[in-house]
């Protein structure tokens, strides 16, 4: 495995997050731009992550047939031009439209970044590899949110997606130079139907542990997306700040994520799988209702963080029994866990902002926390089971 693919890879997962996040501070601005109300606005996050998450039917199966790292590569180039649209759009529907095409593509990148790795990694030391590509991650999502908020406050909410469409350009330039120069990247699979592919897929359900693993992310990414997707929004229209300082105060749970993606490779070996869970349910039981009560932007910042690193010691650890799941056909099984994923993403930010738009934050975070720390031990009983 080249060092050189993992970093590449880390910086396709840097800019995959960074659209991902790149709308969560604007919905104030948008709710201005296009009159609508906050929730309405959300549509921009919610049709992204639709897309994100239902295109994974597709991404994995062709990930597998073509060449995983070269799907990388086509996917990083098309979303260049998605991003562009974004900015370009002149209303909200077209906004959204644009925000879809641009999430279908976007959403290839990390899960068979992760698939790839889990072809040339063993599993011993599977977990700290994707941690590294968990830090581009971390870093895009984070200096996204912040950056966001700032630009978008000087230029307009369009300036963010101009800064995105120039990244996707820089990343696909480094990937088509590293699939010329190393050939473990220039793996291809077998021409197997698409059809067959995707029933394969689907038969992971008919496996108790499969079933485990893709049930906690949904719920996962359900509870966490529909309470993070308005903690920008909430810093602004509750503890006062600028559109960029919200951005800024969002970024804190990314943080967090980070945190915990550079101690990964010592805290692994530590804690063990089930640990890990453990300590992530103890920190998300401070995260996002510490932040629902929180008065001041000094009590809100440490609780984010808390929020984002409990979250993702139990993510990566569901991450890596993804990337098991299906040995054979590992882009396809990891598309099928990233499917799940988005599509409770999509699902919960919808919910979330017709309890926003109807009673406000505050119980958003509430429920989307107390919902995380049962999960979480929830999680780490059935890791016990398995073990045992």
């Amino acid at each position: 495995m080249s060092g050189r693919a993992v970093a590449v890879l880390a910086l396709g997962g840097f800019a995959s997050a960074a659209a991902q996040r790149a709308a969560d501070p604007l919905l104030p601005l948008l709710a201005d731009a296009f009159g609508t109300t906050a929730g309405g606005a959300s549509a921009v996050i919610t049709g992204f992550a639709v897309a994100y998450g239902g295109l994974q039917l597709v991404n994995g199966p062709l990930g597998d047939r073509v060449g995983k790292f070269r799907m990388v590569f086509w996917v990083t180039a098309l979303s260049a031009l998605g991003n562009l649209l974004c900015a370009l759009a002149p209303s909200l529907p077209l906004l959204v439209a644009a925000r879809f095409a641009s999430g279908a593509t976007v959403g290839a990148i990390v899960p068979l970044s992760f698939a790839w790795i889990g072809d040339v990694v063993p599993y011993e030391r599977r977990q700290a590899v994707l941690a590294r590509i968990l830090i581009g991650s971390m870093l895009g999502g984070a200096l996204t949110t912040m950056l966001s908020g700032a630009l978008g406050e000087r230029f307009g909410w369009q300036a963010i997606f101009y800064v995105l469409a120039a990244l996707y350009v820089l990343v696909a330039a480094m990937l088509y130079a590293e699939l010329r120069s190393n050939a473990a990247t220039r793996q291809r699979g077998a021409a197997v139907p698409l059809t067959r592919t995707i029933a394969g897929m689907l038969a992971l359900l008919r496996h108790s542990w499969s079933r485990t693993v893709l049930g906690t992310v949904f719920v996962e990414g359900a509870l966490s997306a529909g309470g993070l997707t308005f903690a920008a929004f909430h810093g602004h229209r509750h503890l006062g700040l600028s559109i960029a300082q919200s951005g800024a105060l969002a970024a804190s749970a990314a943080v967090g994520g980070l945190i915990y993606a550079t101690v990964a490779g010592r805290l692994v070996p530590r804690l063990g799988e089930r640990g890990l869970v453990v300590g992530g349910g103890l920190l998300l039981c401070v995260g996002l209702p510490g932040f629902a009560a929180a008065p001041s932007v000094a009590w809100a910042v440490p609780c984010l963080v808390a929020q984002g690193m409990g979250l993702f010691m139990m993510h990566n650890t569901l991450q890596v029994h993804a990337t098991q799941m299906a040995p054979e056909a590992r882009g396809a099984a990891v598309a099928m866990f990233a499917f799940c994923l988005f599509t409770g993403q999509s699902i919960g930010i919808w919910l979330a902002s017709l309890l926003v738009d109807a009673r406000g934050t505050v119980p958003v975070f509430l429920a989307a926390g107390a919902g995380l720390v049962a999960l979480a031990f929830f999680f780490q009983r059935r890791l016990a089971l398995r073990r045992a």
